[in-house]
């Protein structure tokens, strides 16, 4: 006998979960840039949303089976050395990403750093994609991709005007871009060692653990040389690791229902909406305003369109 297919959620549904899905990366980068500035101290900060959300990983992988047979076939892959070191150093993206919203959401505003990542993730997964580097092996470069690259850059350079931005020094500008690029290449690391270990859980978790500790020692140095910050008594500033875990575990069940394309454009359109809706609420200091900051996010979101959409990705 063959066991039934899966129940595959409505269309609509699942749609709505992949906008959930960046409106959860949003919101946990406002809450992480909220706790950098309440603390004075971004690593600290991302040193405590990280370690949190390792914590919560950890817990789910020693009950669940799937994450103990993951972890178990990850000792095996790297004691066999079939698993080299460079492939769990994902988690030093992700830790860096973290960092910066520290640095720069609360200097610039969410919808000027979401406009920044979008673009850095966009153009290097175009070169990460044409070396080969991802677990789909070589994709070929496209005009659709080309433009589609341009256009996430286009409205990066949108989203920085206004007289605020003048004041801002290049690298926090700069920072935004390096953390898009790095999360490109934490998601093709992240694939590959998916395939070798068979369980999302554990190549999180492996990426969580690896920026949990280069976070903590950084953070050791720093107090260690400034001394302990005063950390904000407010609950909602520590939420930003679990809300990172949820919209990794929503990503996963809802891919299957929505494909790989619907995810990434449901999450994008989710996180760019959001980040305007924030910035609306809780502007930066030297963000763009709400106008260019709605421009630039559409703007970014044809971008990302054009580089995704199959008929225009044909050679």
């Amino acid at each position: 006998m063959t066991s039934p297919r899966p129940r595959r959620l409505p269309r609509s549904i699942a749609v709505a979960g992949a906008v959930l899905v960046g409106v959860l990366t949003a919101t946990q980068a406002q809450i992480n840039g909220a706790l950098g500035a309440a603390i004075g101290d971004a690593l600290t900060a991302a040193a405590i949303s990280f370690g949190s959300g390792f914590v919560i990983l950890l817990a789910l992988s020693a009950l669940l089976a799937g994450g103990r047979a993951g972890f178990a076939r990850l000792i095996a892959g790297v004691r066999e050395r079939r698993i080299p070191v460079w492939m769990i150093l994902g988690g030093a993206a992700g830790a860096f990403t973290v960092f910066t919203q520290g640095v720069a959401v609360a200097a610039i505003g969410v919808a000027a750093f979401t406009v920044g990542v979008v673009a850095g993730q966009t153009v290097n997964g175009v070169i990460l994609d044409r070396v080969g580097y991802g677990p789909a092996g070589v994709v070929g470069v496209t005009i659709g991709r080309l433009v589609g690259a341009l256009l996430v850059v286009a409205a990066v350079v949108v989203s920085l005007v206004g007289a605020g931005a003048a004041s801002v020094p290049v690298w926090l500008l700069v920072l935004p871009l390096a953390a898009g690029a790095g999360i490109a290449w934490q998601q093709a690391t992240n694939g590959r060692l998916r395939n070798e270990v068979g369980s999302p859980l554990t190549a999180t978790l492996v990426n969580f653990a690896g920026g949990t500790v280069l976070l903590t020692a950084a953070a050791a140095v720093r107090l260690g040389i400034a001394g302990p910050p005063r950390l904000p008594t407010e609950p909602w500033l520590y939420v930003g690791g679990a809300i990172g875990v949820v919209y990794i575990f929503l990503s996963a069940a809802l891919v299957r229902h929505t494909g790989v394309l619907q995810l990434g454009l449901g999450s994008v359109v989710g996180l760019l909406g959001a980040s305007v809706v924030i910035d609306a609420l809780f502007p930066g200091r030297a963000g763009p305003a709400i106008e260019v900051a709605l421009i630039a996010v559409v703007v970014a979101v044809i971008g990302v369109i054009v580089a995704t959409v199959p008929r225009w990705r044909r050679r």
